[in-house]
């Protein structure tokens, strides 16, 4: 996605991170199973498979209403508090890509903070609450800095990828002020929240997917080269 993204560039975005939890499923529940429902990612991935049949649709042939779609299909389709945010997150972002292509990485930026401000004003998440917003908001933060800087989209995309995973780890000693985990109190310190590390799942996926760099993928759920664990 040097020059911008087509539709078929989002498309394999929400493959490829269909792929990546359909790989981490089992751990994404094991860590939801310390301060949750022990559900996320059985959710996660019921929801992205009835994603990945929808996106066969020949009819969504713009960048609105492929990421639209992708955002509705997961509203109706995963459970507890992933469904709304993440949904909200894509329909918030199709709605403001427009149905014009390719997408310049200026708009695709806009659309993403657009999810991002979505996702704040359903769930009102801040920093250090413990939740997807750590790994998501770090994430935006790092591709907007790059890109004000002149950093090319690639680069941009890395950088978005590496403070996503910061931003996941460092939710493992926060104490959760959101959501089921807060219910736990002080004993949610140790625990890495799994929204955070789905999240950080997702911005791995856009090094690969959105063209960053389509034959080497410079971050991971946890280890450098290994995308089956956050």
């Amino acid at each position: 996605m040097t020059n911008g993204a087509t539709v078929e560039d989002l498309r394999e975005w929400v493959r490829a991170f269909a792929r990546r939890i359909e790989s981490n499923k089992d751990l994404l529940t094991e860590l939801d199973a310390a301060i949750g429902d022990a559900d996320h990612g059985a959710n996660m991935h019921r929801g992205l498979t009835a994603v990945v049949a929808a996106l066969g649709d020949p009819g969504l042939d713009t960048p609105a209403a492929v990421v639209k779609k992708v955002g509705m299909t997961l509203v109706s389709t995963v459970g507890g508090a992933s469904g709304p945010l993440y949904g909200t997150f894509f329909l918030r972002m199709g709605g403001a890509l427009g149905d014009a292509q390719p997408v310049p990485p200026e708009t695709l930026a806009a659309a993403l903070r657009a999810g991002l401000d979505g996702v704040v004003a359903r769930g009102k998440a801040e920093a250090g609450d413990k939740t997807m917003y750590d790994a998501l908001a770090p994430a935006l933060d790092a591709l907007d800095e790059a890109l004000a800087a002149g950093e090319p989209w690639p680069a941009a995309v890395r950088a978005a990828a590496a403070a996503a995973e910061a931003g996941r780890d460092a939710t493992t000693p926060m104490t959760a002020r959101k959501g089921r985990a807060s219910y736990l109190g002080e004993r949610s310190v140790g625990h890495q929240d799994p929204g955070a590390a789905s999240t950080a799942l997702l911005i791995a996926s856009a090094v690969d997917a959105l063209g960053a760099d389509r034959e080497r993928s410079t971050t991971t759920a946890g280890a450098a080269g290994d995308d089956s664990a956050p």
